[in-house]
């Protein structure tokens, strides 16, 4: 393959049925579309975390969370195992970012020779309040969630205007500077991440009387798993929810998912504006999904698909067009496609790393691939696993009952078939398939023994309650609002 450059466009909490080109009926994203139509959609991506800080780790380093050590929202990516942009910078390579990166600091060595505008962690250490998961106190910045929806401005709509503007200034003022290797431009958004205040052009364009009413969002509808029950004791968004806010907070996420496309818009038309077209691929996904009220859920951090899953698309030389891919992928395999795009060989160090080039996956079916995510994070009262093979996905829950989805028959995942005699033998074989990629309980001590740590550096459980919920990171020039919480 032909070396070019590349553009990765990430956004952050993206529902991959949000997008026209994934069918969804109401939200207009025309250029995702564009993109998706000139080139190739991943129809079972993953997130390697369904949750920013974490998930972004994996994304740098090509490497599983138990592997790289980054297990939360606390844990943030600081440049000590090393991403593909390092690989890139040591082989004379450009690797550039515009936006978001939620890493720890922009003083870290983290696989980019120029940050632009980036947006990291709260005062380097993030959100310690996560670490705490055993008698989890209940989140106070949870409704704010609720509280702020409708159109408008927020920082993040006016941040995300503001990388657009940059990313489309690199491209014409510094991408013709970058001599002759291929370069990496990694443009990361921050929309539709809550909150969901849409600037009103693009809140307007979904009556709040017209929008779709969540599924399984009545309380008999919503998931009885006791792992649910703890987690909207610790992050229960829906507590502020009336059905007024729900419509509005649904037609700001649709407003910002347009936003976004808006944006990407801009950053699509540089590229061939500023004539880099027939040298320059695309790659569009984004670090987790959002639930967005589905089974009375907001938000990220669950295995279910509205969560889990995200938006893939790869467009440019070489890249088939109007092409769906079914085999599963997941946000690693970027890790092995970006260095081959731009025509390095691997790094006798990436050996071990459980990704591959999305380039090859495209070119046949491999229907016995299976990915893998987990989650160590906020509100989890256990570790949390996902393995997706073919049409079925398993979610272990570490000491609690499993549950096991087959995604061709039932792809709401309505349906738990882990007690079903007739499934025994699926469930056995995906339980395999997780045992083969990691030791369940071992990872979950693993991870508590290093937050546990974390947790005492930083004064132990009553400082970090103490310092309290922020709600999200901030913008760049916005100040956290910390709100403290009571001891459960």
């Amino acid at each position: 393959m032909e070396a070019k450059n590349l553009v990765i466009i990430m956004s952050d909490e993206h529902n991959a049925r949000f997008m026209g080109a994934a069918g969804h009926s109401t939200v207009r994203t025309p250029n995702l579309d564009r993109l998706a139509a000139r080139g190739t959609l991943f129809d079972n991506a993953y997130t390697n975390c369904p949750i920013c800080v974490p998930a972004r780790a994996s994304f740098a380093t090509g490497r599983y969370v138990q592997d790289c050590g980054y297990w939360d929202n606390a844990d943030p990516y600081d440049g000590r195992v090393e991403s593909w942009g390092h690989r890139l910078i040591d082989q004379g390579h450009r690797s550039v970012s515009i936006g978001k990166l939620h890493y720890r600091d922009e003083e870290d060595p983290t696989g980019f020779d120029q940050e632009i505008i980036p947006l990291n962690v709260v005062d380097g250490v993030g959100d310690l309040l996560g670490l705490i998961r055993d008698d989890m106190p209940e989140r106070q910045g949870a409704k704010n969630y609720a509280r702020d929806t409708g159109p408008g401005e927020s920082t993040y709509t006016r941040y995300d205007a503001n990388i657009a503007s940059e990313a489309t200034r690199w491209l014409k003022e510094e991408a013709p500077k970058s001599g002759d290797k291929p370069w990496v431009l990694f443009v990361s958004f921050v929309c539709p991440h809550f909150p969901l205040i849409a600037p009103p052009e693009f809140y307007r364009m979904y009556p709040e009387d017209q929008i779709p009413w969540p599924m399984f969002y009545d309380a008999a509808e919503r998931p009885a798993h006791p792992y649910y029950a703890a987690m909207r004791a610790c992050i229960n968004y829906d507590k502020h929810f009336t059905d007024e806010k729900v419509r509005k907070a649904v037609a700001g996420y649709l407003g910002l998912c347009s936003f976004l496309d808006h944006n990407i818009g801009q950053v699509l038309d540089a590229i061939e504006a500023n004539g880099l077209g027939d040298d320059t691929r695309v790659i569009y996904t984004s670090d987790h999904g959002e639930a967005l009220g589905k089974r009375g859920l907001w938000g990220k951090s669950t295995m279910f698909e509205e969560s889990a899953a995200v938006p893939l698309i790869m467009a440019g030389p070489d890249i088939a067009a109007g092409k769906r891919v079914k085999t599963p992928v997941s946000l690693v395999d970027c890790h092995p496609t970006i260095l081959e795009g731009a025509g390095l060989a691997p790094h006798p160090d990436d050996a071990d790393l459980p990704g591959r080039s999305l380039f090859a996956i495209a070119d046949g079916a491999e229907p016995d691939r299976a990915v893998f995510s987990e989650y160590h994070a906020v509100a989890a009262i256990t570790a949390n696993y996902m393995v997706r093979q073919g049409r079925y996905k398993l979610i272990w829950y570490e000491g609690m009952a499993p549950e096991l989805f087959d995604l061709e028959a039932d792809p709401e995942e309505a349906t738990d078939l882990a007690g079903d005699p007739a499934h025994a033998a699926t469930l056995q074989h995906m339980e395999r398939l997780l045992r083969g990629i990691c030791d369940p309980s071992e990872v979950d001590r693993r991870a508590r023994a290093d937050q546990a740590r974390t947790i005492a550096v930083h004064g132990g459980r009553e400082a970090i309650l103490s310092r309290g919920d922020f709600g999200y990171s901030p913008a760049p020039g916005q100040s956290p609002e910390f709100v403290s919480c009571p001891n459960s």
